[in-house]
């Protein structure tokens, strides 16, 4: 069974409350909760890891290298923007990477640092670039086989 882990970056536990305009209404427990059934019915081990602290999320994909977890799948938030240890850590542990945000960046004139670590960036489809996500983290561990 495939094992993926969805890194929910800074702010995203405020997803609901914070700029609904841009980001949506549905809050990061429901997020969480769809998601989970979707990796229920799709067959693969989910977990997802919220966290506004940069060492924390370093840590975490340290600690995923070392799980063994197949494919790293990330909402980054506010680390977006000049977070290069992040995506160093990430080319450092060479666990393939997708890249996932809620608006569209180019709309809003946003350059990820991040995004250059990883396989692919789905943006700008509300939450349904998770489960798009989700479907690409998929399509890698296939790909690997």
């Amino acid at each position: 069974m495939p094992k993926i882990l969805l890194i929910q970056g800074s702010n995203m536990n405020l997803l609901g409350i914070r700029q609904p305009e841009i980001y949506g209404t549905t809050t990061a427990a429901e997020l969480d909760r769809m998601m989970h059934e979707y990796a229920k019915a799709r067959k693969f081990e989910l977990e997802i890891f919220y966290t506004n602290s940069e060492g924390e999320c370093i840590d975490r994909i340290i600690k995923a290298y070392r799980d063994k977890v197949d494919v790293l799948v990330m909402n980054p938030g506010g680390f977006t923007y000049t977070n290069q240890a992040i995506r160093d850590t990430i080319k450092g542990v060479k666990i393939p990477y997708v890249e996932v945000h809620l608006s569209n960046h180019y709309e809003r004139n946003i350059h990820s640092v991040i995004a250059s670590a990883a396989q692919g960036v789905i943006m700008g489809l509300g939450i349904q670039v998770y489960f798009m996500g989700l479907d690409a983290a998929l399509y890698l561990v296939e790909k690997k086989k």
